[in-house]
């Protein structure tokens, strides 16, 4: 009998991602694969159920019931879990630094799972990376917002009335998000600036015809990302950035450490330099905020700054979004598809990295110390 793959429509408030699209459903299907859909799983992208070929639609519980794999884009809620079988797949962006309860009944369960946030980022995974592929997206829906809500062009004009200055804008954060707000940016004509702790990044914020700014400290990480920095350089850092914050118009923060509150980089003494009018984008809102008055969903205003604190940025541009992630989820699977069967390989470091949990334990080490306390196996 052909493995079963199975996709849910979201739920959470806002999302219109899906897990699913009719492109990769035609090619898993291809791999001998049976896909089993819910009702209407990518209507939030605009996508009717029509455009799937050879997709069965069902009803949520009958979804979960039959899948061997189950696709998802936020973690499940406990009664999907719980209906999962015993042996299934489960894999999403299962926030496995905050899903404490989820990880634990997969984990009793014996639910396998992958959380696609744990993919190693290395050059054979770059195209099941959807840390990634969404924040491409963040970064190119953070700079619109921008330009939505600053009181300026953004590309010099030459009028009757006289020559239109560009904007400055400033980018904190030089990873895929960053990256991709830095060439939005530049599309729209606004001279640019980007910044990032780690110094290895400045040739790519040039190669996007923007400057660097240097503040002189360097905080490499592992895994592609930055380590957290001392007090110290944090007080060094942001007291450079100060003069680089207060003569943009626009600012964009990306800066974020997987499982830790964002860093904070902009102090409200540094927003009241700003000349009225301006306005910050902080991306890392969802965890804390890299600006002292950001809030999570809201708009505030200080001084005549506004300080925008957006919320799964992605969702906005759902139907690429969509495309993206779905794609990013059948790269992932695929190596382990054979005939229409599902073949683990945990040899190999990519499903090695990304494993939450397997056969009754938690596989992820530092979920598994948070949640238990203990070390374990590791897969």
């Amino acid at each position: 009998m052909a493995m079963v793959i199975g996709a849910l429509r979201e739920t959470v408030a806002g999302e219109t991602r899906a897990p699913l699209v009719p492109e990769v459903a035609k090619k898993l299907a291809a791999l001998g694969a049976t896909i089993c859909a819910e009702h209407g799983v990518a209507e939030a992208a605009r996508i009717p159920d029509g455009r799937f070929e050879g997709v069965e639609f069902a009803g949520r519980e009958e979804v979960v019931r039959r899948a061997d794999v189950l696709l998802t884009v936020n973690p499940p809620p406990l009664e999907v879990a719980s209906g999962l079988r015993e042996g299934a797949l489960l894999v999403g962006l299962l926030q496995p630094h905050r899903c404490d309860e989820l990880v634990a009944l997969l984990r009793d369960r014996k639910i396998t799972s992958f959380a696609m946030e744990l993919v190693p980022r290395i050059s054979r995974a770059q195209s099941m990376d959807a840390l990634s592929s969404q924040a491409a997206a963040a970064g190119y829906r953070s700079v619109l917002i921008a330009a939505t809500h600053l009181d300026k062009f953004f590309p010099m004009l030459t009028t009757a009335a006289g020559t239109i200055r560009p904007a400055k804008v400033l980018v904190i954060g030089a990873g895929v998000a960053g990256l991709q707000a830095i060439a939005t940016a530049k599309r729209l004509g606004a001279v640019v600036e980007g910044y990032d702790v780690r110094s290895a990044t400045r040739e790519q914020v040039q190669s996007l015809g923007a400057k660097f700014v240097d503040t002189g400290i360097s905080a490499e990480g592992s895994g592609g990302y930055a380590r957290e920095l001392t007090e110290e350089e944090k007080a060094k850092q942001a007291a450079i950035l100060a003069d680089h914050v207060a003569a943009a118009d626009a600012v964009i923060t990306t800066a974020a450490i997987p499982g830790r509150t964002a860093p904070r980089i902009i102090d409200a003494a540094t927003v009241g330099r700003m000349q009225p009018g301006s306005v910050i984008v902080d991306l890392a809102a969802e965890t804390g905020g890299n600006c002292a008055l950001t809030k999570a969903g809201e708009v505030v205003e200080s001084g005549g700054v506004l300080v925008v604190g957006p919320v799964n940025l992605p969702a906005a541009v759902g139907r690429h979004a969509s495309e993206m992630y779905s794609k990013n989820l059948f790269n992932f699977l695929t190596p382990a598809i054979s005939e229409g069967s599902l073949a683990l390989d945990w040899e190999d470091e990519v499903f090695a990295g990304s494993v939450l949990t397997h056969d009754g334990e938690v596989r992820h080490g530092p979920t598994r110390e948070r949640i238990e306390g203990g070390s374990g196996g590791q897969a």
